[in-house]
């Protein structure tokens, strides 16, 4: 049987990184960056006002106080977006906006509360700042020159705005994975389907389908099939010449309708480990097609499927992003943990941080088949084998969920 860290091992070894695609950047939101970003040009390009005021030169008003202003002339007014045409010399002075240009000759910009105002010939200055404050300088910011983004980076917002204050239309991005995902079982059932006898409906599909979304991919095409050889066969046909990455779901374990593994194999897809020593999602599948797509055979049951997407297929969509995955913290149990004796252990649970600490626990249903068990988590906890309960205190890892915020239990 595999262990955790080997699999994991076995499975960066056999990953491989999806195409560059040229991106708008309107649609980059949440993409891999393929290419280093170097600044162009010097932020600011040039000497600017940081705020509405008048660009002075300090000397002028060193001396200013309420009891002693001292009065300059104003040569002119300038906006954002305009250039100066006057030079300041001593005795003047020109209005000047936030983000416009700094006039030759001025060396400060006093506030405007801090005058009499706008919108004389002249203006009367009742408390001087310290030399050069309230102007932001050519470069002051970023260099020409200077790296600004690495390969790599995941595009949030505030890279997106980067790239826009640079002057990029577009980017360099790694290609979403396309994600197949074949769920297989006589017993499911489509939301808005009738229930009949034991039938239960199909919560992996969308489950599944959720989180290969948070993990910035996209869905190539779900299937659900029944437990039929013939119909299982033809969807994982299908399914594998459509995607990077390929889920199913149910099938892969020792029983007489677990035809999952033999499947696989006859479409020539690589088994490289199958069984994890864990608790839960023991019965777990990877393997590589010959087209070069990753197979990830999960169990059926909601809560082991889950961990395993959480736990390998998740990092396995950085890796093929280029993109190291950082979703594991440590945190100390608030209560005690159920370890198991011989394989590691895994349960959805909550971590919240209080007094500068960050504590977790566990969920109280901690079966496989408890899909209730997900619902207000915000992490996966985990613990080496252990022959004991891991007492109050100990510091275990967590992997949080990436549509998860740390909250304090209620």
């Amino acid at each position: 049987m595999t262990g955790v860290r080997e699999a994991h091992e076995i499975i960066a070894a056999a990953i491989r990184e999806v195409p560059v695609a040229t991106m708008p950047l309107e649609t980059a939101q949440g993409q891999v960056l393929a290419e280093e970003i170097v600044a162009g040009f010097a932020l600011p390009g040039f000497d600017n006002a940081a705020m509405d005021g008048f660009a002075v030169q300090w000397a002028d008003i060193q001396e200013a106080s309420g009891e002693n202003p001292v009065t300059l002339r104003v040569l002119e007014e300038i906006s954002a977006g305009n250039m100066p045409r006057e030079t300041v010399s001593s005795g003047c002075c020109a209005q000047i906006m936030t983000g416009a240009p700094m006039p030759e000759g001025a060396d400060t910009v006093v506030m405007f509360e801090n005058t009499s105002g706008f919108g004389g010939s002249e203006v009367a200055v009742f408390k001087a700042p310290e030399f050069r404050a309230n102007v932001r300088y050519a470069g002051e910011e970023v260099p020409e020159g200077e790296l600004l983004l690495s390969r790599g980076v995941r595009l949030t917002p505030a890279e997106i705005g980067v790239l826009a204050a640079f002057g990029r239309k577009e980017v360099q991005v790694y290609r979403r994975p396309k994600v197949a995902i074949v769920t297989v079982g006589d017993e499911l059932r489509l939301p808005g389907e009738q229930l009949e006898g034991s039938s239960i409906y199909n919560s992996n599909r969308y489950s599944l389908a959720a989180c290969v979304v948070s993990s910035g991919a996209t869905i190539a095409g779900l299937w659900q099939v029944s437990d039929d050889p013939r119909a299982i066969g033809k969807a994982l046909d299908e399914a594998l010449g459509s995607c990077d990455l390929l889920i199913t779901a149910g099938g892969i374990s020792t029983g007489e309708y677990d035809y999952m593994q033999r499947l696989l194999t006859d479409l020539n897809v690589e088994q490289k480990f199958w069984k994890v020593a864990q608790k839960p999602g023991k019965p777990f599948f990877f393997g590589r097609s010959k087209e070069g797509s990753v197979v990830f055979g999960l169990p059926g049951n909601p809560v082991s499927s889950l961990v395993c997407f959480l736990e390998y297929c998740m990092p396995a969509l950085s890796a093929m992003q280029n993109s190291r995955y950082h979703g594991k913290i440590e945190a100390e149990l608030f209560e005690q943990f159920p370890a198991d004796k011989k394989r590691y252990r895994f349960l959805f649970g909550r971590i919240w941080q209080k007094d500068g600490r960050l504590f977790c626990n566990a969920t109280r249903k901690i079966e496989s088949h408890m899909i209730t068990s997900l619902a207000g988590a915000n992490c996966l906890i985990e613990a080496p084998p252990s022959g004991r309960f891991l007492p109050p205190g100990t510091v275990v890892t967590c992997n949080l969920l990436p549509w998860s915020s740390l909250h304090e239990p209620s």
